[in-house]
């Protein structure tokens, strides 16, 4: 008997995790022929990206490849990106992939499948306002946040030979938009340390915009305000209640006040899923393209087709809004998604509904803070934390995607083999 074949696209938090849980389990004793399908060779976890983008992190260093992955967790990867599904032929189709001179390396290609799983995560949403995709800049995948880190470090160099000032806008009080302003600070103290004498953070100017009445908007009060004071304590000019109606050359034009104008435009506001998913007539998709699922997390109407983390609209029974778009979402989506085919697979049960819980959620501020609200086991058990324990917490969550992906024992080898090459590296990717 032929093995079940479950394709998953997309090696993000949730889909990477995914394929590894289901490759140990499934694929090691020939029950499934897993595949992963990615745009990229290499993942590198999202949340981290304002890192990459501000060079406090090497992303080659950090990065899992997905053909090594793949080797040792026995599923296989298929490089491409996808363009259209047939939901009754069970199978997807994937664009050619070209190379930089825009030359062919493989051609249009289908993928069979049993079993779909769709994990290709979001990106911002510019909710169409003019001049955003022409002149700022995104943090929606890891070539963005290198190109990102290219002109910042080209903005850093002209700021420090011509003793003038740096300016940076960001659009969006949300985590990627606070963490980002926070990281700016911390790179050009540290630029300081490497030939940028006259670099100087009294001279940085770092707007972040914020539409809502205040930053964080879907945290609580007392962690929008906790990371609003930090942030304001650090320098920067935080604008809430502020809409931004167009984007200009070096300039945020606002509606009702002043014009924002910057050396560096950002946008990091909304969230939508990729624009794919509204070209594929077989699925039900919400207002900014997620698919809409079950609280099995199959697509309605497609028991074969499921979708779990920033792609999926998931509102369980109860609930009165879909889950949030949260790296913990998805990754609980992951392990819930392994676990629910290793049933149907090797005992031939069913699926039951996708329970979620929310664990809370942490803001970095850079080496500064950190600053967030943990959900405790008894109703109304939240927990406020901030400082030097939230920072801990906060970098722990990286460690145990690390771990899902590689077991504890390589992980811990990572973070030693991490702080050697902090002794012989720049503390920042200077290129």
């Amino acid at each position: 008997m032929a093995a079940t074949k479950i394709v998953v696209v997309g090696g993000g938090a949730g889909g990477l995790p995914l394929v590894t849980l289901l490759g140990r389990r499934l694929g090691k004793h020939g029950v499934a022929d897993i595949t992963l399908v990615d745009s990229n060779n290499i993942h590198v976890w999202k949340p981290r990206y304002h890192e990459v983008a501000t060079g406090a992190i090497d992303a080659d260093l950090d990065a899992v490849d997905y053909r090594g992955h793949a080797r040792l967790n026995h599923y296989r990867f298929e490089p491409g990106t996808l363009s259209g599904l047939d939901s009754k032929a069970k199978e997807i189709r994937l664009a050619p992939v070209n190379d930089d001179q825009g030359q062919e390396v493989l051609p249009e290609r289908s993928v069979a499948y049993d079993y779909l799983v769709l994990a290709i995560g979001s990106c911002s949403n510019d909710f169409n306002t003019p001049g955003v995709r022409d002149h700022a800049l995104f943090l929606d995948s890891r070539q963005q946040a290198d190109r990102f880190r290219e002109k910042f470090l080209n903005a850093c160099l002209h700021a420090n030979h011509n003793n003038s000032p740096l300016s940076v806008a960001i659009v969006g009080g949300g985590a990627t938009g606070v963490e980002l302003a926070a990281e700016i600070h911390h790179a050009v103290s540290m630029l300081k340390l490497y030939g940028h004498e006259h670099l100087d953070r009294k001279q940085l100017n770092v707007h972040l915009i914020e539409a809502a009445p205040r930053i964080l908007p879907a945290l609580s009060e007392r962690v929008s305000l906790a990371a609003h004071t930090r942030l304001e304590g650090l320098g920067v000019k935080v604008h809430t209640g502020t809409m931004v109606e167009r984007a200009e050359p070096g300039t945020f034009v606002v509606k009702d006040g002043d014009n924002i104008e910057a050396d560096l435009l950002v946008w990091a506001a909304g969230v939508k899923a990729p624009a794919v998913l509204g070209t594929l007539d077989d699925l039900e998709r919400n207002r900014i393209n997620q698919v809409v699922v079950e609280p099995t997390l199959q697509a309605v109407g497609q028991p074969n087709i499921f979708a779990i983390g920033d792609c999926a609209a998931c509102t369980l029974p109860g609930a009165e809004r879909p889950l949030p778009p949260r790296a913990q979402s998805a990754q609980q989506m992951a392990h819930y998604m392994a676990r629910s085919f290793e049933r149907l697979l090797v005992r031939d049960q069913p699926f039951r509904p996708f329970r979620y819980r929310d664990h809370g959620s942490l803001v970095s501020l850079s080496q500064y803070s950190s600053v967030g609200m943990l959900m405790g086991n008894l109703k109304g058990g939240n927990f406020f934390v901030e400082g030097w324990l939230a920072r801990i917490m906060y970098i722990s969550l990286y460690r145990l995607h690390q771990a899902a992906l590689y077991g504890w024992p390589r992980t811990l080898m990572l973070l030693i083999a991490g702080r050697f090459n902090r002794l012989v590296r720049p503390r920042l990717k200077l290129h």
